[in-house]
């Protein structure tokens, strides 16, 4: 099958106009409002929603709408006027698409926090004037650096309340830009809002004449998302081999899935993972028609050169730039089940098209979040919300990506083999060579718990 020309242009580079961001913050910070202004103020909002919205805020005794109900939708989140659970929204300027992730700020939901940041590429986090930063805001912005989350706002809230005060504002910016930094936190803003009043959130607020940068919404509608795709190595997770065996196609063999990073180009040299075996790449169809070169996310299918063994889970990458092949995984995890993790437990993890069998080693150490990064070694147990470093054996290796490398190729998922219940996040570190495993009596040997990975 032949290919046609489809050239790398500025325009493509530059199409990313969707942004994934999401809020976070201490309880009663007003990440809800705040949504609810950015909805409204920015036109979003339909017009049975507003009154939905007003009839509720009346019953409640309120004279003005309560735009916190816009994205507080589960009914206890109304009674209670908390958010338990994240929620998505979706909406659009002339600028930029965006898909906003309104997380919890109960302590108790910070699982929830890290579901919705695992694919922002920005997080609002929220901060009361009155309060300034607190506990909650300090784990909230260590879970953004955890989670490697690109871009940073820190939205000081409630500034009505404050008097619009300049150095209120100032103090809390200085202390929170100083720990978030010493996270690593690489990008952050700074923005004095009253999402009550809609100052700074759409419009410029006429109350704080000594705030020359941009409104929330300016600054989410400029912040650079777009990558260039040849500074990713190319990672092709196979979800479906393709065999018509039609008159017209009698050998076609394409691997059809999403790219998730870098660019995959006619003629690369790749290697099928983790089998090992290499070969070029013969074509890529998309949409129905051959092309030359395709980046990420574009979902195609890629033909290969030699008739390989390729099946569901296998992934594809350039041979120069291949990911280190382990069956032992060190990686940071969040766990988000109520059942606690430990030592010894028999699970499946997935990573990316691929499950397999694994076991948990170690449980190195758990995160203190509340007192920044500090590490309490060799827990017995992670509990749900808790978040550790662990060792994990895998039943078969695995191409894995270091977290830091790749957020989409380097994270996992463990999931219950007895119910297909969610567990845990992961975060690949660095693979490395796990010395000879020996039983202890609190930490059982996998081959008491019939799954021998040893080797």
């Amino acid at each position: 099958m032949s290919s046609t020309a489809s050239p790398l242009t500025a325009e493509h580079l530059s199409a990313t106009t969707l942004l994934r961001f999401a809020t976070a913050g201490s309880v009663d910070d007003g990440k809800s409002t705040l949504v609810g202004r950015l909805l409204h103020d920015s036109k979003s909002v339909l017009t049975d929603q507003l009154e939905a919205v007003q009839r509720a805020s009346l019953v409640r005794g309120q004279d003005t709408p309560d735009l916190a109900l816009l994205t507080d939708g589960l009914r206890a989140e109304r009674e209670q006027g908390i958010t338990i659970d994240v929620a998505y929204r979706y909406f659009a300027t002339a600028r930029r698409r965006f898909i906003l992730a309104d997380t919890p700020g109960h302590v108790q939901y910070t699982r929830n926090m890290v579901t919705g940041a695992s694919t922002a590429q920005l997080a609002v986090v929220l901060v009361d004037a009155r309060n300034g930063v607190v506990e909650q805001t300090r784990r909230h912005a260590a879970v953004a650096a955890l989670l490697r989350v690109p871009h940073v706002v820190l939205a000081v809230n409630k500034m009505d309340l404050v008097d619009y005060a300049e150095p209120v504002f100032a103090a809390i910016a200085a202390t929170f830009t100083s720990y978030a930094a010493s996270l690593g936190v690489p990008g952050i803003t700074a923005i004095p809002i009253s999402a009550l009043a809609g100052d700074n959130v759409v419009e410029s607020s006429a109350h704080m004449d000594w705030y020359g940068g941009p409104t929330v919404l300016e600054h989410l509608e400029t912040v650079p998302v777009t990558h260039d795709p040849t500074a990713c190595a190319a990672r092709f997770p196979v979800q479906y081999v393709i065999r018509p065996q039609t008159p017209e196609h009698p050998d076609y063999r394409g691997c059809a899935g999403q790219i998730a990073s870098g660019m995959l180009r006619v003629g690369d040299a790749v290697t099928v993972w983790p089998s090992g075996r290499a070969t070029t790449i013969s074509a890529i169809d998309a949409l129905g028609r051959p092309v030359d070169t395709a980046w990420a996310p574009q979902s195609v299918t890629v033909l290969l050169a030699d008739d390989l063994d390729v099946s569901r889970g296998d992934l594809i990458t350039p041979s120069a730039t291949a990911p280190a092949v382990t069956q032992d995984i060190r990686a940071t995890v969040c766990h988000l089940h109520e059942r606690p993790l430990r030592v010894g437990d028999r699970v499946l993890l997935k990573h990316g098209t691929r499950t397999v069998r694994a076991v948990v080693k170690v449980l190195q150490y758990r995160i203190d979040l509340s007192s920044g990064l500090a590490h309490r070694a060799e827990p017995s147990a992670l509990d749900v919300n808790d978040i550790g470093a662990v060792v994990l054996r895998t039943a078969e290796p695995l191409p894995m990506d270091a977290y830091a490398d790749s957020r989409l190729t380097g994270s996992f998922l463990l999931i219950d083999p007895a119910d297909g219940s969610t567990l845990t996040a992961g975060m690949a570190g660095e693979a490395f060579a796990m010395p000879a495993y020996a039983a202890t009596a609190d930490r059982p040997a996998a081959a008491d718990q019939g799954w021998d990975f040893r080797r």
